[in-house]
């Protein structure tokens, strides 16, 4: 196993680097500049004038912008749809209508949660056959974009239903969020999809995308919150001498630096056994092991990690105009997400059970 990154995932790092000098949002404002720059078509198949690279390239596209805190559904758009559908594999017809509109911009996102139940395994939503159609029904929770979203992936009881974000029947309440990314929970009563928008067998693949993409997520924004926490403590002067000295501040540095490290190898693990191309039972149970830690390790390390960070920036943490909330926000968020750290060490002691 070799996790250093290829020079494809090089590359699209270097353009997000780039970008991301260049232009001065890190919100939905810097949406267009990114989607026309054409990393979204990055993980596209070819003949939608896509570049068909695949989780890795996706995975160092998303750490790069988390480094920087940036605030767009890069996440929800290819780790919550592209990259799900093209490991499900769509009709032909479905493919037509998703893949080049995502080239152009369109938003994507996924109902991953039902009340009480992150990354739900068994739906409470329904999915019943009326003909050459589909009718929806249920409810979700926690939905990142779903206001803006051109098309919505929703696990039911019978598949994933590849839903328009603005189809008859859809009822959306917004709930808040601490980093103010818009976020709603779902009523679905009774949409009607065509057929062949149902994917069968999908929720397993969509919920191991989603992992690995949050997991390149908080790589990136713990990265970006060290070298931003690192650069206070080196120039802030306390009884006239750096922070940085203090034995208490190193120690403190030092264990989120730990910490940064060990979420990286699980992320660059869990992503790089994703991303293998193999129907072998024994790789793909591992993969599953990679997740789980991956999973647990960001739940229960990440917002602890910002913790420390925000109290070595003292008074300064607090400022809305200094950075540092947008990291904190997008950590306290994603945790949510994934469940937090109880119900992701369940997770992981049944799996350990289990084998």
């Amino acid at each position: 196993m070799d996790f250093t990154r290829d020079e494809s995932q090089d590359a699209v790092a270097e353009v997000v680097v780039s970008l991301l000098e260049r232009e001065s949002a890190r919100d939905i404002a810097l949406w267009p500049i990114f989607s026309g720059s054409g990393l979204l078509a990055v993980p596209l198949p070819e003949r939608f004038g896509g570049d068909e690279m695949g989780l890795l390239e996706v995975s160092a596209m998303l750490t790069e912008l988390a480094t920087d805190a940036v605030q767009i559904p890069a996440l929800s758009t290819l780790a919550f749809g592209v990259l799900p559908l093209l490991a499900i594999g769509v009709p032909d017809a479905v493919a037509e209508q998703v893949f080049p509109a995502v080239a152009d911009g369109a938003v994507l996102t996924a109902a991953l949660h039902e009340a009480g139940s992150p990354f739900t395994v068994k739906p409470e939503t329904v999915a019943v056959a009326d003909g050459d159609a589909v009718r929806i029904t249920g409810n979700k929770v926690a939905v990142p974009y779903a206001d803006t979203a051109r098309w919505i992936l929703v696990p039911t009881d019978a598949g994933i239903a590849v839903i328009d974000g603005d189809a008859p029947g859809i009822t959306k309440t917004a709930s808040p969020t601490s980093d103010g990314v818009p976020e709603f929970s779902l009523r679905f009563e009774d949409v009607r999809i065509p057929a062949g928008q149902l994917l069968p067998d999908g929720i397993a693949e969509l919920h191991r995308f989603a992992l690995a993409g949050i997991g390149a997520v908080a790589d990136g924004l713990l990265k970006g919150v060290i070298a931003l926490t690192a650069e206070h403590v080196r120039t802030r002067q306390q009884f006239g001498r750096p922070l940085a000295e203090f034995q208490a501040v190193a120690q403190q540095i030092a264990d989120v630096y730990v910490v940064s490290r060990t979420l990286h190898a699980a992320a660059a693990s869990a992503n790089w056994a994703l991303a293998q191309d193999s129907d072998n039972a024994e790789h793909r149970e591992r993969t599953e092991d990679d997740l789980d830690v991956l999973a647990y390790t960001v739940a229960s390390e990440l917002p602890a990690a910002m913790q420390k960070c925000h109290h070595l920036h003292g008074g300064l943490g607090v400022d809305m105009t200094h950075p540092l909330h947008r990291y904190y926000s997008q950590a306290k968020d994603i945790a949510r997400w994934l469940g937090g750290e109880s119900f992701r060490l369940d997770r992981l002691g049944a799996r350990c059970s289990s084998n």
